[in-house]
Protein backbone atom coordinates (compact mmCIF):
# COMPACT_ATOMS: atom_id res chain seq x y z
CA UNK A 1 0.00 0.00 0.00
CA UNK A 2 1.34 3.44 -0.94
CA UNK A 3 1.68 6.20 1.64
CA UNK A 4 -1.20 8.28 0.26
CA UNK A 5 -3.56 5.33 0.64
CA UNK A 6 -3.06 5.26 4.41
CA UNK A 7 -5.39 7.10 6.74
CA UNK A 8 -4.03 9.79 9.03
CA UNK A 9 -4.04 7.43 12.01
CA UNK A 10 -2.38 4.68 9.98
CA UNK A 11 0.32 7.13 8.90
CA UNK A 12 0.81 8.28 12.49
CA UNK A 13 1.26 4.66 13.59
CA UNK A 14 3.77 3.93 10.80
CA UNK A 15 5.72 7.06 11.74
CA UNK A 16 5.82 6.13 15.43
CA UNK A 17 7.11 2.68 14.48
CA UNK A 18 9.74 4.38 12.28
CA UNK A 19 8.61 2.37 9.27
CA UNK A 20 8.76 5.65 7.36
CA UNK A 21 10.13 9.10 8.17
CA UNK A 22 8.20 12.38 8.31
CA UNK A 23 10.34 13.71 5.45
CA UNK A 24 9.44 10.73 3.27
CA UNK A 25 5.75 11.20 4.03
CA UNK A 26 5.86 14.95 3.33
CA UNK A 27 7.87 14.56 0.11
CA UNK A 28 5.49 11.86 -1.14
CA UNK A 29 2.46 14.08 -0.63
CA UNK A 30 4.18 17.18 -2.06
CA UNK A 31 4.89 15.19 -5.23
CA UNK A 32 1.22 14.28 -5.43
CA UNK A 33 0.21 17.91 -5.02
CA UNK A 34 2.62 18.84 -7.79
CA UNK A 35 1.18 16.12 -10.03
CA UNK A 36 -2.54 16.52 -9.32
CA UNK A 37 -3.18 19.72 -7.39
CA UNK A 38 -3.61 22.13 -10.30
CA UNK A 39 -6.12 20.09 -12.27
CA UNK A 40 -8.50 19.85 -9.32
CA UNK A 41 -7.84 23.38 -8.02
CA UNK A 42 -7.09 22.08 -4.54
CA UNK A 43 -4.43 24.53 -3.38
CA UNK A 44 -3.94 28.28 -3.59
CA UNK A 45 -0.51 28.20 -1.92
CA UNK A 46 1.80 25.23 -1.38
CA UNK A 47 4.23 25.80 1.50
CA UNK A 48 7.03 23.36 0.63
CA UNK A 49 9.73 25.08 2.67
CA UNK A 50 7.68 25.30 5.84
CA UNK A 51 6.50 21.68 5.44
CA UNK A 52 10.02 20.35 4.97
CA UNK A 53 11.26 22.26 8.01
CA UNK A 54 8.39 20.86 10.09
CA UNK A 55 9.16 17.35 8.85
CA UNK A 56 12.79 17.70 9.91
CA UNK A 57 11.66 18.88 13.34
CA UNK A 58 9.29 15.89 13.61
CA UNK A 59 12.14 13.54 12.73
CA UNK A 60 14.27 14.95 15.53
CA UNK A 61 11.39 14.48 17.97
CA UNK A 62 11.00 10.83 16.92
CA UNK A 63 14.73 10.15 17.24
CA UNK A 64 14.82 11.75 20.67
CA UNK A 65 11.79 9.83 21.90
CA UNK A 66 9.57 12.93 22.06
CA UNK A 67 6.80 11.51 19.89
CA UNK A 68 3.97 12.45 22.24
CA UNK A 69 2.03 14.49 19.64
CA UNK A 70 -0.72 12.09 18.49
CA UNK A 71 -0.50 12.93 14.76
CA UNK A 72 3.23 13.68 14.58
CA UNK A 73 4.43 13.93 10.99
CA UNK A 74 1.02 13.52 9.33
CA UNK A 75 0.34 15.92 6.41
CA UNK A 76 -2.66 18.22 6.40
CA UNK A 77 -3.72 21.51 4.83
CA UNK A 78 -5.31 24.72 6.08
CA UNK A 79 -8.22 26.51 4.43
CA UNK A 80 -7.27 29.81 2.82
CA UNK A 81 -9.69 31.66 5.10
CA UNK A 82 -7.62 30.82 8.17
CA UNK A 83 -4.62 32.87 9.24
CA UNK A 84 -1.21 31.18 8.93
CA UNK A 85 1.78 33.17 10.18
CA UNK A 86 4.32 33.61 7.40
CA UNK A 87 2.20 31.82 4.78
CA UNK A 88 0.03 33.74 2.31
CA UNK A 89 -3.68 33.87 3.15
CA UNK A 90 -5.82 35.29 0.33
CA UNK A 91 -9.34 34.70 1.73
CA UNK A 92 -10.17 33.62 -1.82
CA UNK A 93 -10.06 37.27 -2.90
CA UNK A 94 -7.95 39.41 -5.18
CA UNK A 95 -7.80 41.81 -2.23
CA UNK A 96 -5.69 39.27 -0.32
CA UNK A 97 -3.52 38.07 -3.18
CA UNK A 98 -0.31 39.21 -1.44
CA UNK A 99 -1.40 39.19 2.22
CA UNK A 100 0.89 37.30 4.63
CA UNK A 101 -0.41 37.19 8.23
CA UNK A 102 1.85 37.65 11.23
CA UNK A 103 -0.26 35.38 13.48
CA UNK A 104 -1.85 31.95 13.32
CA UNK A 105 -5.48 31.23 13.99
CA UNK A 106 -5.79 29.29 17.24
CA UNK A 107 -6.94 26.18 15.36
CA UNK A 108 -3.80 26.30 13.20
CA UNK A 109 -1.62 26.40 16.32
CA UNK A 110 -3.49 23.46 17.84
CA UNK A 111 -3.16 21.32 14.71
CA UNK A 112 0.57 22.02 14.66
CA UNK A 113 0.87 21.12 18.34
CA UNK A 114 -0.85 17.80 17.57
CA UNK A 115 2.02 17.09 15.16
CA UNK A 116 0.23 17.73 11.88
CA UNK A 117 2.29 19.30 9.10
CA UNK A 118 0.50 21.72 6.80
CA UNK A 119 1.45 21.44 3.12
CA UNK A 120 -0.33 24.66 2.19
CA UNK A 121 -3.57 26.61 1.88
CA UNK A 122 -6.63 25.07 0.25
CA UNK A 123 -8.88 26.81 -2.22
CA UNK A 124 -11.98 28.69 -1.08
CA UNK A 125 -14.50 31.12 -2.62
CA UNK A 126 -14.14 34.79 -1.82
CA UNK A 127 -14.46 35.16 1.98
CA UNK A 128 -16.13 31.74 2.08
CA UNK A 129 -19.47 33.22 1.05
CA UNK A 130 -20.45 30.69 -1.65
CA UNK A 131 -21.14 26.96 -1.81
CA UNK A 132 -18.98 26.64 -4.95
CA UNK A 133 -15.25 27.35 -5.08
CA UNK A 134 -14.49 29.54 -8.09
CA UNK A 135 -12.34 32.44 -6.82
CA UNK A 136 -10.38 34.95 -8.86
CA UNK A 137 -7.08 33.94 -7.22
CA UNK A 138 -7.07 30.27 -8.23
CA UNK A 139 -8.66 27.79 -10.67
CA UNK A 140 -12.01 26.28 -9.66
CA UNK A 141 -11.92 23.46 -7.14
CA UNK A 142 -13.17 20.33 -8.91
CA UNK A 143 -14.66 17.01 -7.86
CA UNK A 144 -11.95 14.36 -8.43
CA UNK A 145 -14.62 11.85 -9.49
CA UNK A 146 -15.69 14.10 -12.39
CA UNK A 147 -13.49 17.07 -13.23
CA UNK A 148 -16.36 18.83 -14.99
CA UNK A 149 -18.07 19.16 -11.62
CA UNK A 150 -17.46 21.46 -8.69
CA UNK A 151 -15.90 20.32 -5.43
CA UNK A 152 -18.48 22.48 -3.65
CA UNK A 153 -17.64 25.12 -1.09
CA UNK A 154 -16.61 26.90 0.76
CA UNK A 155 -14.03 24.29 1.86
CA UNK A 156 -13.90 23.08 -1.74
CA UNK A 157 -10.13 22.86 -2.04
CA UNK A 158 -9.99 20.82 1.16
CA UNK A 159 -12.60 18.38 -0.11
CA UNK A 160 -10.80 17.95 -3.43
CA UNK A 161 -7.42 17.51 -1.72
CA UNK A 162 -8.67 14.81 0.65
CA UNK A 163 -10.64 12.93 -2.03
CA UNK A 164 -7.65 12.92 -4.40
CA UNK A 165 -5.34 11.65 -1.63
CA UNK A 166 -3.16 14.76 -1.63
CA UNK A 167 -3.52 14.87 2.18
CA UNK A 168 -5.28 12.38 4.47
CA UNK A 169 -7.27 15.11 6.24
CA UNK A 170 -7.70 18.85 5.98
CA UNK A 171 -9.04 21.63 8.17
CA UNK A 172 -12.12 23.45 6.94
CA UNK A 173 -14.70 25.87 8.26
CA UNK A 174 -18.48 25.75 8.10
CA UNK A 175 -20.92 28.66 8.33
CA UNK A 176 -23.84 27.17 6.40
CA UNK A 177 -22.54 23.79 5.29
CA UNK A 178 -19.08 24.71 4.03
CA UNK A 179 -17.46 21.50 5.34
CA UNK A 180 -20.34 19.14 4.60
CA UNK A 181 -21.12 20.43 1.09
CA UNK A 182 -17.65 19.61 -0.35
CA UNK A 183 -17.59 16.39 1.67
CA UNK A 184 -20.73 15.27 -0.15
CA UNK A 185 -19.55 16.53 -3.55
CA UNK A 186 -16.14 14.84 -3.20
CA UNK A 187 -17.06 11.61 -1.44
CA UNK A 188 -15.34 12.16 1.93
CA UNK A 189 -16.31 12.66 5.58
CA UNK A 190 -17.11 16.22 6.63
CA UNK A 191 -17.52 17.04 10.32
CA UNK A 192 -18.98 20.32 11.58
CA UNK A 193 -18.53 20.42 15.36
CA UNK A 194 -20.98 21.99 17.79
CA UNK A 195 -21.00 25.73 18.33
CA UNK A 196 -18.23 26.65 20.77
CA UNK A 197 -16.36 23.36 20.38
CA UNK A 198 -13.53 24.80 18.29
CA UNK A 199 -12.30 28.35 18.75
CA UNK A 200 -12.47 30.96 15.99
CA UNK A 201 -9.76 33.00 17.79
CA UNK A 202 -7.73 35.03 18.08
CA UNK A 203 -9.17 37.46 15.53
CA UNK A 204 -12.12 35.65 14.02
CA UNK A 205 -15.60 36.92 14.72
CA UNK A 206 -18.93 35.68 13.46
CA UNK A 207 -21.77 38.13 14.00
CA UNK A 208 -24.45 35.46 13.83
CA UNK A 209 -22.70 32.60 15.64
CA UNK A 210 -23.02 30.42 12.54
CA UNK A 211 -19.43 29.49 11.67
CA UNK A 212 -17.19 26.87 13.27
CA UNK A 213 -13.90 25.23 12.30
CA UNK A 214 -14.22 21.59 11.23
CA UNK A 215 -12.44 18.85 9.33
CA UNK A 216 -12.64 16.83 6.12
CA UNK A 217 -11.17 13.32 6.19
CA UNK A 218 -11.48 9.94 4.54
CA UNK A 219 -12.41 8.10 7.74
CA UNK A 220 -14.58 8.92 10.74
CA UNK A 221 -11.74 8.02 13.11
CA UNK A 222 -9.42 10.51 11.39
CA UNK A 223 -12.08 13.22 11.71
CA UNK A 224 -12.44 12.40 15.41
CA UNK A 225 -8.68 12.52 15.98
CA UNK A 226 -8.53 15.94 14.31
CA UNK A 227 -11.41 17.14 16.49
CA UNK A 228 -9.51 16.01 19.58
CA UNK A 229 -6.65 18.23 18.43
CA UNK A 230 -8.85 21.23 17.66
CA UNK A 231 -11.27 21.15 20.59
CA UNK A 232 -9.23 23.29 22.99
CA UNK A 233 -10.86 26.63 23.87
CA UNK A 234 -8.93 29.86 23.66
CA UNK A 235 -9.21 32.14 26.70
CA UNK A 236 -11.81 34.79 26.02
CA UNK A 237 -13.86 32.76 23.54
CA UNK A 238 -17.48 34.00 23.72
CA UNK A 239 -18.94 30.49 23.62
CA UNK A 240 -17.60 27.15 24.91
CA UNK A 241 -19.16 23.74 24.37
CA UNK A 242 -19.16 21.44 27.41
CA UNK A 243 -15.93 19.39 27.43
CA UNK A 244 -15.78 15.61 27.44
CA UNK A 245 -15.30 13.89 30.82
CA UNK A 246 -11.65 13.88 31.96
CA UNK A 247 -9.55 11.33 30.12
CA UNK A 248 -12.02 10.79 27.29
CA UNK A 249 -11.40 11.56 23.61
CA UNK A 250 -13.67 11.89 20.61
CA UNK A 251 -11.57 9.18 19.00
CA UNK A 252 -12.64 6.80 21.79
CA UNK A 253 -16.27 7.35 20.77
CA UNK A 254 -15.60 5.87 17.31
CA UNK A 255 -14.64 2.59 19.02
CA UNK A 256 -17.73 2.32 21.25
CA UNK A 257 -21.00 0.53 20.59
CA UNK A 258 -23.86 2.95 20.08
CA UNK A 259 -26.68 0.90 21.52
CA UNK A 260 -30.12 1.16 19.91
CA UNK A 261 -30.77 4.75 18.84
CA UNK A 262 -33.85 6.61 17.73
CA UNK A 263 -33.23 8.41 14.43
CA UNK A 264 -35.59 11.04 13.06
CA UNK A 265 -35.51 11.76 9.35
CA UNK A 266 -37.03 14.34 7.04
CA UNK A 267 -36.75 15.11 3.35
CA UNK A 268 -38.35 18.56 3.20
CA UNK A 269 -35.76 21.27 2.44
CA UNK A 270 -35.27 23.93 5.09
CA UNK A 271 -33.70 27.05 3.57
CA UNK A 272 -35.33 27.00 0.13
CA UNK A 273 -38.15 25.43 -1.80
CA UNK A 274 -36.19 22.90 -3.80
CA UNK A 275 -36.73 19.65 -5.64
CA UNK A 276 -34.55 16.90 -4.23
CA UNK A 277 -32.70 14.91 -6.89
CA UNK A 278 -33.72 11.23 -7.03
CA UNK A 279 -30.12 10.17 -6.33
CA UNK A 280 -30.10 12.26 -3.16
CA UNK A 281 -33.39 10.66 -2.15
CA UNK A 282 -31.90 7.26 -2.91
CA UNK A 283 -28.89 8.01 -0.70
CA UNK A 284 -31.25 9.02 2.09
CA UNK A 285 -33.22 5.79 1.75
CA UNK A 286 -30.06 3.68 1.59
CA UNK A 287 -28.85 5.29 4.81
CA UNK A 288 -32.24 4.76 6.45
CA UNK A 289 -32.22 1.06 5.55
CA UNK A 290 -28.66 0.68 6.79
CA UNK A 291 -29.53 2.31 10.10
CA UNK A 292 -32.50 -0.01 10.52
CA UNK A 293 -30.37 -3.05 9.68
CA UNK A 294 -28.02 -2.02 12.48
CA UNK A 295 -30.89 -2.14 14.96
CA UNK A 296 -31.80 1.54 15.15
CA UNK A 297 -35.33 2.90 15.12
CA UNK A 298 -35.81 5.21 12.12
CA UNK A 299 -38.95 7.31 11.82
CA UNK A 300 -40.16 10.26 9.80
CA UNK A 301 -40.42 13.56 11.64
CA UNK A 302 -41.51 17.08 10.67
CA UNK A 303 -38.93 19.55 9.45
CA UNK A 304 -37.82 21.20 12.70
CA UNK A 305 -37.35 24.73 11.37
CA UNK A 306 -40.08 26.84 9.74
CA UNK A 307 -39.59 28.40 6.32
CA UNK A 308 -39.68 31.85 7.96
CA UNK A 309 -36.11 31.35 9.22
CA UNK A 310 -34.81 31.84 5.68
CA UNK A 311 -35.39 35.60 5.70
CA UNK A 312 -33.64 36.00 9.06
CA UNK A 313 -30.77 33.78 7.93
CA UNK A 314 -30.29 35.91 4.81
CA UNK A 315 -30.18 39.08 6.91
CA UNK A 316 -27.49 37.64 9.18
CA UNK A 317 -25.49 36.19 6.26
CA UNK A 318 -25.50 39.46 4.32
CA UNK A 319 -24.61 41.57 7.38
CA UNK A 320 -21.70 39.18 7.97
CA UNK A 321 -20.55 39.85 4.40
CA UNK A 322 -20.89 43.62 4.92
CA UNK A 323 -18.81 43.38 8.11
CA UNK A 324 -15.76 42.02 6.25
CA UNK A 325 -13.13 44.79 6.30
CA UNK A 326 -12.49 46.08 2.80
CA UNK A 327 -10.16 49.05 2.15
CA UNK A 328 -11.52 52.15 0.39
CA UNK A 329 -11.95 51.41 -3.30
CA UNK A 330 -11.56 47.69 -2.67
CA UNK A 331 -15.14 46.85 -3.60
CA UNK A 332 -14.17 47.13 -7.26
CA UNK A 333 -11.92 44.07 -6.85
CA UNK A 334 -14.65 41.92 -5.32
CA UNK A 335 -16.72 39.33 -7.17
CA UNK A 336 -20.29 40.37 -8.11
CA UNK A 337 -21.91 37.99 -5.59
CA UNK A 338 -19.74 39.44 -2.81
CA UNK A 339 -20.61 43.02 -3.73
CA UNK A 340 -24.30 42.11 -3.89
CA UNK A 341 -24.28 40.44 -0.48
CA UNK A 342 -22.39 43.36 1.06
CA UNK A 343 -24.91 45.78 -0.43
CA UNK A 344 -27.77 43.81 1.12
CA UNK A 345 -25.98 43.80 4.45
CA UNK A 346 -25.28 47.52 4.45
CA UNK A 347 -28.98 48.18 3.85
CA UNK A 348 -29.93 46.42 7.12
CA UNK A 349 -30.31 48.74 10.12
CA UNK A 350 -29.10 47.68 13.56
CA UNK A 351 -32.54 46.94 15.07
CA UNK A 352 -33.43 44.74 12.09
CA UNK A 353 -30.19 42.80 12.48
CA UNK A 354 -30.70 42.28 16.20
CA UNK A 355 -34.26 41.14 15.52
CA UNK A 356 -33.06 38.65 12.87
CA UNK A 357 -30.51 37.15 15.27
CA UNK A 358 -33.17 36.87 17.97
CA UNK A 359 -35.56 35.18 15.54
CA UNK A 360 -32.90 32.62 14.59
CA UNK A 361 -32.14 31.93 18.25
CA UNK A 362 -35.83 31.44 19.04
CA UNK A 363 -36.26 29.10 16.06
CA UNK A 364 -33.16 27.16 17.11
CA UNK A 365 -34.44 26.67 20.65
CA UNK A 366 -37.78 25.43 19.35
CA UNK A 367 -36.11 23.07 16.87
CA UNK A 368 -33.90 21.52 19.54
CA UNK A 369 -36.87 21.01 21.86
CA UNK A 370 -38.96 19.56 19.03
CA UNK A 371 -36.30 16.97 18.16
CA UNK A 372 -35.03 16.21 21.68
CA UNK A 373 -36.53 12.71 21.61
CA UNK A 374 -34.16 11.71 18.79
CA UNK A 375 -30.52 10.68 19.14
CA UNK A 376 -29.78 11.96 15.62
CA UNK A 377 -31.50 13.42 12.58
CA UNK A 378 -30.99 12.15 9.03
CA UNK A 379 -31.30 14.25 5.85
CA UNK A 380 -29.63 14.39 2.46
CA UNK A 381 -26.54 16.57 2.60
CA UNK A 382 -27.37 18.25 -0.71
CA UNK A 383 -30.53 18.47 -2.79
CA UNK A 384 -28.62 17.91 -6.03
CA UNK A 385 -25.72 15.92 -7.46
CA UNK A 386 -22.35 17.69 -7.50
CA UNK A 387 -22.90 20.79 -9.64
CA UNK A 388 -21.10 21.43 -12.90
CA UNK A 389 -18.37 24.05 -12.59
CA UNK A 390 -20.01 27.41 -13.33
CA UNK A 391 -23.57 26.09 -13.10
CA UNK A 392 -24.44 27.88 -9.87
CA UNK A 393 -22.42 31.02 -10.57
CA UNK A 394 -24.17 33.96 -12.22
CA UNK A 395 -22.06 37.10 -12.28
CA UNK A 396 -24.71 38.95 -14.31
CA UNK A 397 -27.43 38.27 -11.75
CA UNK A 398 -26.04 37.70 -8.23
CA UNK A 399 -29.55 37.36 -6.80
CA UNK A 400 -30.16 34.39 -9.11
CA UNK A 401 -26.73 33.03 -8.10
CA UNK A 402 -27.73 33.16 -4.43
CA UNK A 403 -31.08 31.47 -5.09
CA UNK A 404 -29.35 28.68 -7.03
CA UNK A 405 -27.01 28.11 -4.10
CA UNK A 406 -29.95 27.87 -1.70
CA UNK A 407 -31.67 25.27 -3.91
CA UNK A 408 -28.43 23.30 -4.14
CA UNK A 409 -27.88 23.10 -0.39
CA UNK A 410 -31.14 23.64 1.50
CA UNK A 411 -30.42 21.18 4.35
CA UNK A 412 -27.00 22.04 5.75
CA UNK A 413 -27.54 25.51 7.29
CA UNK A 414 -29.99 24.09 9.82
CA UNK A 415 -27.19 22.76 12.05
CA UNK A 416 -25.40 26.11 11.89
CA UNK A 417 -28.56 27.87 13.05
CA UNK A 418 -29.10 25.45 15.96
CA UNK A 419 -25.40 25.06 16.76
CA UNK A 420 -25.67 21.25 16.72
CA UNK A 421 -22.84 19.05 15.41
CA UNK A 422 -23.38 17.52 11.98
CA UNK A 423 -21.52 15.15 9.70
CA UNK A 424 -21.75 14.25 6.01
CA UNK A 425 -20.94 10.63 5.15
CA UNK A 426 -20.19 9.24 1.65
CA UNK A 427 -22.63 6.35 1.82
CA UNK A 428 -23.84 6.42 -1.77
CA UNK A 429 -22.58 6.82 -5.33
CA UNK A 430 -24.82 7.45 -8.31
CA UNK A 431 -24.96 5.00 -11.20
CA UNK A 432 -22.54 7.22 -13.12
CA UNK A 433 -20.06 7.25 -10.28
CA UNK A 434 -20.76 10.55 -8.52
CA UNK A 435 -20.52 10.73 -4.72
CA UNK A 436 -23.77 11.52 -2.90
CA UNK A 437 -23.53 12.25 0.81
CA UNK A 438 -26.04 11.96 3.63
CA UNK A 439 -26.16 14.19 6.69
CA UNK A 440 -26.53 13.21 10.31
CA UNK A 441 -27.20 15.94 12.89
CA UNK A 442 -26.38 15.12 16.49
CA UNK A 443 -27.75 16.43 19.78
CA UNK A 444 -26.44 19.70 21.17
CA UNK A 445 -22.72 19.30 22.02
CA UNK A 446 -23.19 15.63 21.12
CA UNK A 447 -20.24 14.97 18.83
CA UNK A 448 -19.31 11.79 20.72
CA UNK A 449 -22.65 10.10 20.02
CA UNK A 450 -22.63 11.36 16.44
CA UNK A 451 -19.12 10.04 15.79
CA UNK A 452 -19.98 6.69 17.34
CA UNK A 453 -22.96 6.33 15.02
CA UNK A 454 -20.97 7.49 11.99
CA UNK A 455 -18.21 4.97 12.72
CA UNK A 456 -20.80 2.20 12.98
CA UNK A 457 -22.17 3.12 9.54
CA UNK A 458 -18.65 3.25 8.12
CA UNK A 459 -17.88 -0.24 9.45
CA UNK A 460 -21.11 -1.58 7.94
CA UNK A 461 -20.62 0.07 4.53
CA UNK A 462 -16.92 1.05 4.27
CA UNK A 463 -15.85 3.64 1.74
CA UNK A 464 -12.18 4.25 2.64
CA UNK A 465 -10.76 2.17 -0.22
CA UNK A 466 -12.86 3.91 -2.87
CA UNK A 467 -10.76 6.38 -4.87
CA UNK A 468 -11.28 8.46 -8.01
CA UNK A 469 -9.64 7.11 -11.15
CA UNK A 470 -6.36 8.73 -12.09
CA UNK A 471 -5.47 9.71 -8.53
Amino acid sequence: MELHELSALELADALRRREVSPSEVVEHHLRRIDEHGARIGAFVTVSEGEARAAAAQAERALLEGRADAPLLGVPTAIKDLNLTAGVRTTFGSALGASFVPSVDDHVVTLLREAGLISLGKTNTPEFGLCCYTEPEVAPPARCPYDLARSAGGSSGGAGAAVAARLVPLAQGSDGAGSVRIPASACGVVGLKPARGRVSNGPLGSDVGGLAVNGVLARTVADAAAALDAMAVPMPGDPCWAPPLPPGERFLDATRRETGRLRIGRFLEPVIAEAAVDPECVRAYEVASSLLESLGHEVEDCPRPLPSEVTASFEVVWSVGAAAIPVPPGGDDLLRPITRWLRGRGRAVDAPSFVRAVAELQLAARRAIVATAAFDALLTPTLAQRPALVGALRDDEDPAADFEAQKRFTPFSAMANLTGQPAISLPLHWSEDGLPIGVQLVGPSAGEARLLSLAAQLEAAAPWHARAPEGF
